[in-house]
């Protein structure tokens, strides 16, 4: 089956509502492509390895979390950004995007997904106050060192994480937030949470993690955000009868 570019991309924009976020790029149609998808590929980033698979396998739409055209970014289409283009332009491919709208969404989003992964039960969210809040609050169904909590983690995403441990105490309540969101360890601290799992880390993460008794936990950006973009084209390919492909291209960051 086939569906027209137009009616998923009001789908899309109709279950993530990405007019509720201020975002740091444009989110859903990008680059357009040819008016109707049969084939559907989803991915964590739009990179080179993925458009060439996308390619290969004849797909009609790339979804992905990370697009193109971030602010602040240089304007000249050179270099990568030329090739990138050239890929999907010759090619008739559409390259559909959504960053924080995919983050937050309840079930299909990279949080959600991260924590219904790791057998955590949500309890509230990581940005009080925000009724969008990007990162999440929950607990563990029984106390585990932080070091069995990391092992966990290594064994469902695949990837060691970078354990920056913040005493002797036992995880039980815990916060995340997915990708590069190291700075949110501040919004964990401030909630009182044993431990506190992003993406990334950054030097004053070391300190703040030690310095105010929290575990935290770096598992990876692309490890972290490898479901979102996931279940959404899973749930694209149910709802429309699509062929969906994701592409898992590895990156250790």
């Amino acid at each position: 089956m086939a569906v027209e570019l137009k009616a998923l991309l009001n789908y899309c924009d109709t279950l993530l509502e990405p007019g509720k976020f201020r975002d740091y790029c444009p989110n859903g149609l990008q680059v357009e492509g040819k008016p109707q998808i049969q084939r559907l590929v989803s991915a964590v980033t739009a990179s080179q390895d993925v458009l060439d698979a996308a390619v290969a396998w004849q797909a009609d739409a790339i979804l992905v979390h990370h697009g193109y055209f971030w602010k602040g970014e240089p304007e000249p289409v050179c270099g990568i950004k030329r090739k990138r283009l050239k890929t999907l332009l010759q090619h008739d491919i559409s390259l559909i995007a959504y960053h924080l709208p995919l983050d937050a969404h309840p079930q299909l989003g990279n949080n959600a997904r991260l924590g219904q992964l790791l057998g955590l039960t949500e309890t509230g969210p990581l940005e009080l106050g925000n009724p969008n809040s990007i990162g999440l609050v929950g607990r563990l169904a029984q106390p585990q060192s932080a070091q069995q909590f990391a092992d966990h983690i290594a064994a469902v995403l695949g990837r060691e994480p970078l354990l920056i441990t913040g005493g002797d105490h036992l995880i039980e309540t815990l916060g995340w937030c997915t990708g590069g969101a190291q700075g949110y360890i501040d919004k964990a601290i401030a909630q009182g949470l044993d431990a506190f799992i992003s993406g990334e880390v950054s030097e004053p993460t070391f300190h703040a993690a030690r310095e105010n008794g929290i575990h935290y936990l770096a598992a990876g950006h692309h490890a972290t955000e490898r479901y979102g973009a996931m279940a959404l084209g899973e749930a694209l390919a149910a709802e429309f009868g699509l062929e969906h492909r994701f592409v898992d291209s590895d990156n250790p960051v």
